[in-house]
């Protein structure tokens, strides 16, 4: 049994969980033991009580208590399938000694969550290689949204990449298939947005709602958004090919702005209704015939600065399957579309 310690979070330390940075030092801690010692305040930072999920930076003090001695507990570690290993091997875009870029498919969550439990976090130890550990993702796509998807090599460069994506440089620049032509072709959508009530098994809960900015001093949990958006290409008034840059990155984002303003993504359920066909300029997320009815939404092309090299890097990942297909079926080409169509010089 150890006394009591007073440890300072090092350089390499910081910007990471407590019950992470906590399982580094002492291996035979279980997860269930590091979230009784934070409740009943054996555990604090700083002077201050936390919770097992607080993240301590670099600096930082952090007391713990006497803990017992003996080996670290066995943990079962999830055998990866060999469809899953050279799935994830093939969509790899990019990767170098510091980051991996991966065209994340559809279907295929992000992280684990409820019942979730075949996400890309999970399945990202198929790319660890020679590494220490596993790539750590630095930001997300919804479930349904494939495209552009970074992961670091290590917490540094987690830590460093997550601030180049925070740059003003780093452009995301994403692709969808809408119901209608939006009027005009190109501009800024500035609808707040905040949680809309209610619960349940689709994730109800997790539905952004909009609002005028006006309306945010007096709504709780509202935040400012922003989207730019413009029109590539259009099947008469039917649907249209738009490209959008999320200025702000809040939940669901693109999806209820398009959706606000009466042009829902494709295939888009929860804001669109995936079973309300759109038969003309206007509202509904399904077109019908021939065009898959699975989300239209996909991360074209991502443009950032190397964390380590401080070079720009472009990544561009082509479209899934079902996106393909609909772009072949009304005779869309992606060789049409500037790298950014925002650049007025492209």
């Amino acid at each position: 049994m150890s006394g009591v310690q007073t440890r300072i979070v090092g350089p390499d330390e910081g910007d990471q969980r407590l019950d992470r940075y906590l399982r580094r030092l002492f291996p035979q801690l279980a997860q269930g033991r590091i979230e009784k010692l934070c409740r009943k305040g054996e555990i604090r930072v700083d002077g201050g009580r936390v919770k097992s999920s607080t993240r301590v930076e670099t600096g930082q003090k952090v007391r713990i208590p006497p803990l017992p001695d003996g080996p670290a507990p066995v943990h079962t570690r999830t055998r990866i399938s060999d469809a899953d290993a050279e799935m994830m091997r093939r969509a790899v875009l990019y990767q170098d000694g510091h980051i991996i870029a991966i065209n994340k498919p559809p279907g295929l969550p992000t992280q684990g969550g409820s019942g979730v439990t075949r996400h890309v976090d999970g399945l990202a130890e198929a790319l660890q290689g020679d590494a220490e550990d596993k790539p750590r993702l630095v930001h997300r796509l919804d479930r349904d949204t494939s495209g552009v998807l970074l992961l670091a090599r290590s917490r540094t460069v987690a830590k460093s990449l997550t601030e180049a994506l925070r740059h003003r440089a780093t452009r995301k620049i994403y692709w969808a298939a809408v119901a209608g032509v939006p009027d005009p072709k190109a501009g800024t959508i500035k609808y707040a947005l905040v949680k809309a009530p209610g619960h349940g098994r689709g994730g109800e809960n997790e539905k952004m709602r909009c609002l005028h900015p006006d309306e945010i001093a007096q709504t709780p949990g509202a935040k400012r958004a922003a989207t730019d958006f413009t029109v590539i290409d259009a099947l008469g008034r039917r649907a249209s090919w738009v490209a959008m840059v999320p200025v702000t990155g809040r939940t669901h984002q693109l999806r209820a702005h398009m959706a606000e303003i009466g042009h829902p993504i494709v295939g888009d359920g929860k804001y669109g209704g995936s079973g309300q066909e759109n038969l003309g300029d206007g509202w509904g997320a399904a077109l019908g015939g021939e065009i898959s009815r699975k989300l239209h939404l996909h991360a074209r092309t991502l443009i950032f600065e190397h964390p380590v090299t401080g070079a720009m890097l472009t990544v561009t990942a082509p479209l899934p399957e079902h996106m393909q297909r609909t772009w072949d079926f009304v005779g869309w080409s992606a060789s049409d579309a500037a790298l950014d169509p925002f650049d007025p010089e492209e």
